[in-house]
């Protein structure tokens, strides 16, 4: 190897390792679960190091990778079929606990309207909302028009203020029950 070769291979690594927290959030925001978001970022990172080659210095890694990361999710989702394995408990869990703290309701409502979104609505609004992708990178991940990408955000926003019952700003924040518990007035 020559030495241009391993300075290329050194800053391979070092964009790559510079992106899997973001990849992990995005693996979450896929699969609900941190150990299969785990297996899935483990498995596009060394999808990658073995594509390495095709990989054009210079272009976004980042997209390129969550592209990957994508691709491999939609994968195994096809592989495994429609049957949802509950084998070690994790869905019938959910289903009996109940949250202390009203944040924790309020994520778990999201999360529920989340998952009633159409799937390309549902990635649309987490590259964009929550991973923090321009609409020209969300596009180049989900291979569509910019406008397309736009559309989806939008319906998804729409789409999760109707499930979630919001009406406008003053939806967001401490409910009346809980400002009449501590006193506080809303500002806003």
């Amino acid at each position: 190897m020559t030495q241009d070769e391993d300075s290329i291979e050194r800053d391979f690594k070092r964009t790559m390792l510079a992106c899997l927290g973001s990849l992990r959030a995005f693996g979450v925001s896929l699969t609900g679960r941190h150990d299969r978001a785990d297996d899935l970022v483990q498995d596009t990172i060394m999808k990658a190091w073995a594509k390495k080659s095709s990989f054009e210095p210079g272009t976004n890694m980042k997209a390129w990778l969550f592209t990957i990361l994508r691709n491999e999710f939609y994968s195994q989702i096809r592989k495994s079929g429609r049957e949802i394995q509950d084998s070690d408990g994790y869905y019938t869990e959910q289903l009996s606990t109940h949250p202390g703290q009203y944040g924790a309701l309020d994520l778990q409502d999201f999360k529920a309207a989340l998952e009633k979104l159409p799937d390309d609505q549902r990635e649309a609004i987490i590259l964009i909302g929550a991973s923090g992708f321009s609409y020209e990178e969300a596009a180049e991940i989900c291979q569509c028009a910019i406008g397309t990408i736009k559309s989806r955000v939008n319906r998804a926003r729409n789409r999760l203020a109707e499930l979630l019952a919001v009406e406008g700003d003053r939806e967001y924040g401490p409910d009346s029950r809980a400002l009449a518990v501590t006193g506080r007035t809303f500002v806003g």
